[in-house]
């Protein structure tokens, strides 16, 4: 049954750092989200700013390109980030399933310990009935 406890306990600490590093995965793509939100409202103020500026909106043009740059390299964080995402609740869910089988094995293995110790107690009280039986005889 010790064997079990320590499966138990070891699959429970796995549990944790899985979660942990969903957690971390989680928050990398909200930031990377937020970077993109960002990103499109600095776009809207200056293209908002090179209509009233008519200095501004020559390099209007070069901006914009250096603003797609940055969004599409965040919707690849973005992407990342999920793909990683999927993967790490893929392993939290395989790590919760084995937990699950290993906690139904150790309650199985403590059933069986349990009826074990109750036929050999019911066994030694049959005999000592038997003896008493056979001792008024």
């Amino acid at each position: 049954m010790r064997w079990a406890d320590q499966l138990i306990k070891l699959s429970n600490f796995e549990l944790e750092l899985l979660q942990t590093r969903l957690a971390q995965v989680v928050e990398r793509r909200e930031r990377a989200e937020m970077k993109l939100v960002v990103l499109v409202a600095e776009g809207d103020a200056e293209t908002a700013f090179a209509r009233s500026d008519p200095e501004a909106a020559r390099s209007l043009a070069a901006f914009r390109e250096g603003l797609k740059l940055r969004k599409e390299a965040a919707q690849r964080e973005i992407d990342l980030a999920l793909v990683e995402e999927r993967g790490a609740r893929d392993a939290l869910a395989e790590a919760f399933e084995t937990l699950k089988k290993y906690e139904h094995v150790a309650e199985n293995n403590r059933i069986a310990v349990a009826r074990e110790t109750a036929r050999r107690e019911t066994a030694v009280l049959d005999e000592m009935g038997l003896r008493r039986v056979a001792g008024r005889r």
